[in-house]
């Protein structure tokens, strides 16, 4: 047995404010202010998270479905980019229209309740071309990134335009914005002018003048109309983020491409996974070094590493642990707003000219980024991973944003190739908390820990955490257990289940929780304010005024405990996997939980399920549905109960799609659909498995899409396409992966040629697949 012992008697946080120049009133009298620690609504804690969608690079149609999608998965603020070049490709010609609307996106924002913060560049980056500045610039009589007077003329002609299109949705003005992004990097981070690439490579400059820039930049926007609460920049590196003007912002990735551009082989295990104190003005960071003294400021991140997007010289594959784990780390170490980079794909628009608008290294269609919510639309196993944090975050942020981080002694000296020390951190306050873990770690490989207890040394007590035995922590795993937790008064000394969220149903509060990988669920209580309880002799002891419930093996484990008062609480304890297929909605005024494997969807008034692939459907429902229901023409019937839920199962019309493959050669395919493919269908999605380099998809010679190689499946939503594809096929070419390449120029005359060892191409198979939607 290896136990780990903590000291958190002293988790009194000095929390105060006043001194940061952020905040502000909407209509309604509803308040947005800051304390050194957090975010506050009203007065009240208030954990952002913030996820980044671009909304230039997705379909109008779509919009709505992905924020409502991002909603669903617990996300409070969305983020998104205007990038420049998007907008004003032509000098003096401005698009806002179509896929370009920003104002119909926040209109959709507003309509669903969800907080924005607009990154309004100048530079952008975001892997779009010259870091988001239009090609005009390039020649301009100025230094972009600058206080030059003739780059300043451009910028607060773009900001007007955008004052424009935001009018009337500032948070000022009863809008979603709450705020704004000035510049990114700046004096930082640059980009390629990709009008040179490739001839003289030239750079954009990181920025020359500072904090003075930053402060120029927000006289212009508020000038301009955009007039936020919260004005941030990006804080990592040398980046400007004058103090006091502007919340500085940060982040992690833990998958790096640009190391790859230097010709190194080889990933280094990143810090990313290792606790830290990041509000602690004498706690050293391994990667997180503001100008400021870090306890005067929140810690608050805007670009955590949802996914990555995969670049020509690095072709990886994020595991959806590591998004979660980040995470978990973040919220440990003191961050009361948490925020993804991407946490919606998508795909780079057409440009003008016969040009791309991708910075030369990425696809120049693809912006997939192996996001929570993928490029079409799909969700993935990180979403679901997310899913269940954040419901934790906004039901119990109020609790959680006051407490204080402390780490063990030790702490500092872990390394990321450290896989025998134990993981974990506190957060605490009054002597209540969250014990974190983690056990992932990027580019290692990881042990699982087994008989493990952590000992929580509080004021009149050491709380021991399982009080007898021990715990496993399965590798790749990370977890939140929480500890003297009033649950309704009644007090929960520990579980070695994580919680979800509770949900009033009824007279009853349920609450959920779920085994972390390789645990057993365990809960703890103290007896005094118990009348009774639901037993059986194999789960349940009492002893020293504890009462001990572990979880049976029933498929849905709950249980019942009636307090002294009459009230009463239930807990469920659901499996990793059960709890992966989690859903919290709000239905026509009612919480309800569903457990589904199928994407939901629900605005308040409908929901919805999308789904691809299989014929029947199953979901689990606690409260149940008062009666059957129509769903789009078909019976939603109750079938069996399932503990406390009430299953239903659904059968969908069956549908093939019917498509017509002709291979050309080994690397060339031509896809044509039959003209009712559609019917009935949310999306069809193609998916194709190759060997090559990059693949490529055409339609009448555009190129539609783009991917390279990692040795997934190449999946392409073709719902957009559904017009041209009634005349047109899709034509797919893979492009060769070459070993030994090199150029001869070795002729007397003007002529060079590609030569090589060998090349690998090869198209494996294409299908496609339905993506069904039904509509209670």
């Amino acid at each position: 047995m290896r136990e780990h012992i903590i000291d958190i008697r002293d988790d009194a946080k000095p929390i105060f404010s006043q001194h940061i120049k952020l905040g502000g009133i909407d209509p309604k009298g509803q308040e947005i202010g800051f304390n050194n620690y957090y975010m506050e609504l009203d007065g009240e804690p208030f954990f952002g998270v913030m996820g980044e969608i671009h909304f230039s690079r997705l379909p109008a149609a779509d919009w709505e479905d992905r924020i409502i999608k991002m909603k669903m998965c617990g996300i409070n603020i969305v983020a998104t980019y205007i990038f420049w070049i998007f907008h004003e490709e032509e000098k003096g010609v401005f698009e806002w229209g179509g896929d370009k609307d920003v104002k119909k996106f926040l209109e959709l924002c507003k309509k669903h309740e969800m907080f924005v913060v607009l990154r309004t560049g100048p530079f952008g980056h975001g892997e779009v071309r010259n870091g988001a500045l239009p090609d005009w610039l390039y020649g301009g009589p100025f230094e972009v990134r600058s206080n030059d007077p003739g780059y300043l003329f451009y910028v607060k002609r773009l900001y007007g335009e955008i004052g424009k299109q935001a009018a009337g949705l500032m948070y000022k003005d009863g809008g979603p914005v709450i705020g704004v992004q000035l510049e990114n990097e700046y004096m930082h981070s640059a980009a390629a002018w990709e009008f040179s690439v490739g001839i003289s490579n030239e750079w954009i400059p990181a920025g020359r003048d500072g904090d003075s820039h930053i402060l120029k930049l927000k006289e212009l926007a508020i000038e301009a109309g955009l007039d936020a609460p919260i004005y941030t920049c990006t804080g990592w590196g040398e980046a400007s983020a004058p103090e006091g003007e502007v919340l500085a912002l940060w982040g992690g990735y833990a998958y790096r491409p640009w190391l790859f551009f230097d010709d190194i082989k080889e990933h280094p295990a990143t810090e990313e996974y290792i606790f830290q104190d990041y509000h602690n003005n004498k706690f050293p960071s391994l990667n997180y070094e503001p100008k400021y003294d870090p306890e005067e400021y929140p810690y608050a991140c805007c670009e955590m590493g949802g996914g990555m997007q995969a670049a020509y010289a690095y072709r990886f594959t994020v595991p959806p642990e590591s998004v979660d784990a980040m995470a978990i780390i973040k919220i440990a170490g003191g961050c009361n707003m948490i925020g993804y980079y991407m946490f919606c794909g998508g795909t780079n628009p057409d440009a003008k000219g016969g040009i791309y608008l991708n910075e030369h290294i990425w696809p120049k269609k693809s912006y997939d980024y192996q996001a929570p919510v993928r490029e079409f639309g799909l969700t993935g196993e990180s979403y679901k991973r997310l899913k269940r944090i954040h419901y934790f975050l906004n039901s119990y942020e109020k609790l959680l944003c006051p407490m204080k981080t402390i780490l063990p002694q030790g702490a500092v000296d872990i390394t990321p190739q450290d896989n025998e020390t134990l993981r974990y951190a506190v957060r605490t306050g009054n002597g209540s908390g969250f014990l974190f873990m983690n056990n992932f770690q990027d580019h290692w490989e990881m042990k699982g820990h087994k008989d493990i207890s952590v000992g929580l040394r509080l004021k009149d007590e050491i709380l021991r955490i399982p009080e007898n035995g021990g715990l496993k922590l399965a590798a790749g795993t990370s977890c939140i257990l929480p500890f003297n937790l009033d649950l309704g008064g009644i007090t929960l000394k520990y579980s070695t289940a994580q919680m979800i969220t509770g949900i009033q149903a009824g007279q009853e509060k349920v609450y959920f929780f779920f085994e972390p990988q390789g645990m057993e669920a365990e809960y703890c209580f103290d007896t005094a304010n118990i009348s009774g309880f639901s037993k059986t002799e194999k789960q349940t002891e009492i002893k020293d005024e504890r009462l001990v419930i572990k979880a049976d093996e029933d498929r849905n484990r709950t249980f019942s405990i009636m307090g002294a008062g009459g009230n009463k609480l239930t807990v469920v304890t659901l499996t990793h996997e059960q709890s992966l297929d989690f859903w919290k909605v709000n239905l026509n005024g009612s919480e309800r939980v569903i457990i589904s494997n199928a994407a939901l969807i629900c605005d308040g008034k409908t929901l919805k399920l999308d789904w691809t692939g299989n014929r029947k459907i199953n979901i689990d429902v606690f409260p149940a549905f008062d009666k059957d229901i129509p769903v789009t023409g078909l019976e939603l019937k109750a079938t069996r109960q399932k503990g406390i839920f009430t299953s239903y199962e659904m059968e969908n019309k069956h549908k093939e799609i019917s498509i017509s493959v002709k291979n050309i050669s080994r690397n060339r395919a031509s896809v044509s659909l039959a003209k009712d493919s559609f019917e009935g269908l949310k999306n069809i999605m193609l998916n194709i498995d190759y060997s090559g380099d990059i693949g490529y998809a055409f339609i009448n010679g555009k190129l539609i899409h783009d991917n390279f190689c990692n040795n997934n499946s190449w999946n392409i939503g073709l719902k957009e396409f559904q017009k041209e594809l009634m005349e047109y096929e899709i034509d797919i070419y893979i492009s060769p992966l070459k070993t030994g390449c090199r150029i001869s120029s070795d002729s007397p005359m003007a002529a060079r040629s590609e030569v090589y060892d060998e090349a690998v191409a090869e198209i494996l198979s294409i299908k496609a697949q339905p993506v069904f939607e039904m509509t209670f």
